[in-house]
């Protein structure tokens, strides 16, 4: 049999042999095996599990008649979400290789899974397509939660991390809210019917203005409850608002997609249920400075409108008009003073009212510390009143003396006499008299009838 022409010894003609090193046929050997299989997945038990210092995980993957070695680099043994051990059973997808080196062949993996997530994988796939077909998941159906919950109720354990976690951040956030926990088991085959019947009793009891459907983070595996197709269709036809936070920020439910909000993590579900008490007092306080603030605009264009209306009243001397015009005054001034008196009233009122709903729970030396300003408030709006009153009232009396200075009537006080001729007529001048002319002379006291004689 003739020998190929590479690896002939060329004697009698024949072409010289290509000869190559370990590093060259190892070289072609892994090229061969990355371009048959570029990406493959494999099922297999771990063996001879190593992380070292460098962060790469090494470990051999075998069956009952077989086994590889194979290598994941730290940029993906870092998103392991479980910690690989010898004797697990898992599903590998992973590039074919040679190890150049040592001429071993290797598969370079990517990505790891334990065997039993990929089939829950799939199927989360498969229900998550029929229910989104469905409409299940449609945003217009999504409901708003309530700004202010006065009752929620928590279906989650009772004994887990979770419920701990939501009921402190309630508690530290708005201590008003009346929190239910309503106990189901959520992992194992009896979760799904439980959540389901607790979410039913829930919904037709009509205590609740919002229900929160929770548990601590885990793998698919535990988390599988919440992917159940019966419990996403009872979180659907819920009366009232669903809140779902499952797991951990990086884990997904069925349930998340179909409740009306999908919280991050359970804590984080309790910060968006509940308003913060503290920033709801800032608000109070900011409220209750523009009502301050636009009273006291308010007052001051009355101020303005008093002092334009005195400045009218100047200009028109005849007494019956002032004494209506001090009439209407005095009583603007009185409506005024009770408008003013019913707002601080309706002001205080509000402001003890929600003292008192605070009071059970927060620290008495905040509420003391309000209670003292607010006090104070309208023990300066008080006196800001009286003394307006007090300088308006001294203006006018102003007014009065000054129109009565001026007045003819105080004229003749001043021992003065106003001459009238037959006809009503003020004598201006002797020059129009006529002797045995009748007059009338007008004192501060009354009239006098005179005649004229000759000079």
């Amino acid at each position: 049999m003739q020998a190929p022409d590479d690896f002939s010894d060329g004697a009698g003609g024949q072409p010289p042999r290509h000869i190559l090193t370990p590093s060259t046929l190892n070289r072609l050997v892994r090229g061969l095996l990355e371009d048959a299989l570029p990406l493959v997945w494999i099922e297999g038990e771990l063996s001879n599990v190593a992380r070292p210092a460098s962060g790469h995980l090494y470990f051999t993957l075998k069956d009952s008649a077989a086994q590889v070695r194979c290598a994941m680099f730290k940029p993906k043994a870092s998103w392991l979400r479980f910690k690989p051990a010898d004797g697990m059973q898992v599903l590998v997808r992973a590039r074919v290789g040679l190890y150049e080196p040592r001429g071993e062949f290797q598969l370079v993996a990517e990505h790891m899974e334990p065997a039993g997530e990929g089939a829950l994988q799939r199927e989360f796939e498969r229900l998550k397509a029929q229910l989104d077909a469905e409409g299940l998941f449609a945003q217009e159906r999504k409901r708003a939660l309530p700004k202010f919950a006065r009752r929620i109720g928590v279906i989650t354990s009772a004994t887990g991390a979770a419920i701990r976690d939501v009921l402190s951040v309630l508690g530290r956030r708005w201590p008003l809210v009346d929190v239910e926990v309503l106990p189901v088991p959520v992992q194992g085959r009896e979760a799904p019917p439980a959540i389901v019947s607790m979410l039913r009793k829930a919904s037709a009891s009509g205590r609740y203005d919002v229900l929160l459907l929770t548990r601590g983070g885990g793998s698919l595996e535990d988390l599988w409850a919440f992917n159940d197709e019966q419990v996403a269709r009872a979180i659907h036809a819920s009366a009232v608002p669903v809140v779902s936070a499952v797991g951990h920020e990086i884990d997904f439910s069925i349930a998340d997609f179909v409740a009306d909000l999908r919280a991050p993590t359970p804590s984080a579900a309790a910060e968006l249920l509940v308003p913060d008490a503290r920033a709801q007092l800032r608000h109070l306080e900011q409220l209750r400075q523009r009502i301050v603030v636009i009273q006291e605009r308010r007052l001051q264009a009355r101020i303005q409108r008093i002092d334009h209306l005195l400045v009218r009243l100047q200009a028109q001397r005849p007494q019956a008009r002032l004494a209506r015009d001090r009439e209407r005054l005095l009583q603007l001034q009185r409506r005024l003073l009770g408008v003013r008196t019913a707002h601080i009233a309706q002001l205080k009122a509000r402001l003890e009212h929600a003292h008192a709903r605070l009071l059970a729970h927060h620290p008495r030396q905040q509420l003391a510390l309000s209670r003292q300003r607010v006090q104070q408030q309208v023990l300066h709006l008080r006196r800001l009143i009286t003394h307006t009153l007090e300088r308006e009232r001294l203006g006018l009396q102003q007014i009065a003396r000054t129109m009565h200075a001026v007045s003819p009537l105080a004229t003749l006080e001043r021992g003065y006499t106003i001459l009238f001729d037959a006809h009503g007529k003020v004598l201006r001048s002797v020059q129009n008299v006529a002797p045995d002319t009748t007059l009338r002379a007008r004192l501060a006291d009354g009239e006098l009838s005179l005649r004229v004689s000759k000079e």
